[in-house]
């Protein structure tokens, strides 16, 4: 079916956009054009059940796209949680779709694009949660596309008898929709920039090396989640294990029997044995062959067409990524209790040896051992991997870093994984963003960091210097952003200390990337008298005006 004109771009008249599989009908919401729910591939159920997605059924008629369509299976927070985190859940079982936020649904308006990958540990979390409402970048002249895909076991089972990254996949298809579609919404498909957070900024990481998304977005933003595969392994355990507790064999074929509600309990179960920080058997992208032919951070670091070489890159974290991991089921507490051990927990997590702690501990010696061990292991899992994909970007297509330090108000958190969301979207007034940041969260970080990620989507710049030799890091959090060099540089010298003695493992337990490319860096020596204690900022680098 060819694609038609716009039928409709009165604000007076709701806004009704034709598609390559019909027409659809969304809503104008203070002067921005609004479609819901369109459907970008087939519901991914009977015979479709974790198999790769297939295009839509076309439709007659006009559809209405006013209300959020069904999210992809999955298990519900914790009650801890869930007091922090928003999870709509729609039912339905027309769950492969996205929205659409569009200041001009035409196609003569060619506006940058960005598109949403939700994080949610690939098994979790939805477009329809509403921090991720895209007024504000349609506001700022960017038409802003979310989309759902499929989590869990539905998505990242690891099954002899269907094919791997199913969710993966329909992300790839998603992209695919918005390169034929978005020009009807107003956008243009040659100024696609990606963005996501967590999960949703490791698959990115893998559509960066995939050689089939290769030429569908421009610009990519990784929030908090680095380039890497998972251990076929680790994921074939997931699934054992509950192939076990449902008494029924490890196959896709023998999953599709199972009740989905059952299926959903117990994979809830299972994956209680696992977190970030404590490791364990979870859901993962995994090298395929096909849509990931290799592990994406080796890919990466290699360069060449299976590196992106063309695809700028705005990559950063948050100062305490690991308080939203431990924090609200009182590990925090747990973990300085252990002391000791908790530090050989973290070295055995890290696989690394003794020197480790101890230069975390020099450099942070009023620190607690529950911030010891984040820190190292959010280091070692996200800021290394972030570091080392910057370090080897071509200078073409330049890489920019930041990170997220204002804390929270909500006590125990700090500046925590997620934390950011709300001032990325310019939702932080939306009670579901409150939940995590807690009351009067700061309007003008919100207005700062949402115009530098719109900044970057426009014009590849988000307003600070790219990264070179001297580590330039953007620092939202009290106060005007600034630029620090090299604030992690300390932390990171560790590591590389450590990757340089004989056998140390070059890899983290989730994926096996490359050594770290050796470069001139300012490597500083152990001197705990002069370096403040973990956190009195976002950094220990030196302040850039």
């Amino acid at each position: 079916m060819a694609v038609d004109a716009v039928d409709s771009v009165s604000r007076t008249h709701d806004p009704v956009v034709t598609t390559p599989y019909g027409a659809v009908r969304g809503r104008y919401d203070d002067g921005v054009a609004v479609f819901r729910g369109i459907p970008y591939a087939a519901p991914p159920f009977g015979a479709r059940r974790f198999r790769p997605p297939v295009p839509p059924e076309p439709w007659d008629g006009v559809r209405d796209a006013g209300e959020f369509g069904p999210t992809p299976p999955k298990p519900p927070y914790s009650e801890a949680y869930a007091r922090l985190l928003a999870d709509p859940v729609v039912p339905g079982d027309d769950c492969l779709n996205l929205n659409v936020w569009t200041p001009e649904p035409g196609p003569g308006a060619r506006l940058p694009v960005m598109v949403w990958i939700h994080g949610g540990a690939l098994t979790r979390g939805s477009s329809a949660v509403p921090v991720y409402d895209g007024h504000a970048f349609a506001r700022d002249g960017v038409v802003l596309v979310s989309i759902n895909y499929r989590l869990g076991v539905e998505g990242y089972g690891l099954f002899p008898d269907a094919p791997p990254n199913a969710g993966l996949r329909d992300q790839l298809a998603a992209l695919e929709w918005v390169r034929e579609s978005i020009a009807r919404f107003g956008g243009d498909p040659d100024r696609v920039t990606v963005f996501g957070e967590s999960a949703g900024a490791i698959s990115i990481g893998a559509l960066l090396a995939s050689p089939r998304a290769q030429g569908l977005f421009r610009r990519a933003v990784l929030q908090s989640g680095p380039p890497e595969a998972s251990e076929r392994d680790k994921v074939r355990r997931m699934v054992r294990r509950m192939a076990t507790r449902l008494k029924v064999p490890a196959t896709a074929r023998a999953f599709a029997a199972v009740d989905r509600a059952l299926l959903l309990r117990t994979q809830a179960d299972v994956a209680r044995l696992s977190s970030p920080v404590l490791g364990g058997p979870a859901f993962g992208i995994v090298v395929d062959g096909d849509l990931v032919p290799r592990d994406p951070m080796e890919a990466l670091l290699e360069g060449g067409a299976g590196g992106a070489p063309d695809v700028a890159l705005l990559l950063g974290w948050t100062s305490e990524e690991y308080r939203l991991w431990l924090a609200p089921g009182g590990l925090l507490e747990r973990v300085d209790r252990l002391g000791p051990v908790a530090l050989a927990g973290a070295m055995a997590r890290c696989r690394c040896g003794h020197e480790v702690p101890r230069g975390y501990r020099a450099i942070h010696p009023r620190a607690g051992t529950a911030d010891l061990v984040g820190q190292m292991v959010t280091d070692h899992l996200l800021r290394v991997p972030l570091h080392r994909l910057a370090d080897a970007r071509p200078p073409r297509t330049p890489a920019y870093v930041y990170e997220f330090a204002w804390p929270s108000n909500v006590p125990g958190l700090g500046a925590c994984h997620a934390l950011e969301l709300g001032f990325v979207f310019d939702t932080v007034q939306v009670p579901q963003a409150a939940q995590l940041a807690g009351p009067g969260a700061p309007q003008e970080l919100a207005d700062a960091m949402h115009a530098a990620w719109v900044r970057f989507a426009v014009e590849g710049d988000p307003g600070w210097q790219a990264w070179d030799a001297s580590h330039p890091v953007r620092i939202f959090g009290a106060g005007a952003p600034h630029t620090v060099l090299g604030p992690r540089d300390r932390e990171l010298a560790l590591w590389d200390a450590e990757w340089g003695r004989p056998g140390a493992p070059l890899s983290s337990p989730e994926s096996t990337p490359s050594p770290r490319p050796r470069r001139p860096r300012r490597v500083m020596a152990v001197r705990p008298s002069s370096w403040p204690p973990l956190p009195p900022r976002a950094g220990g680098g030196r302040a850039r005006p």
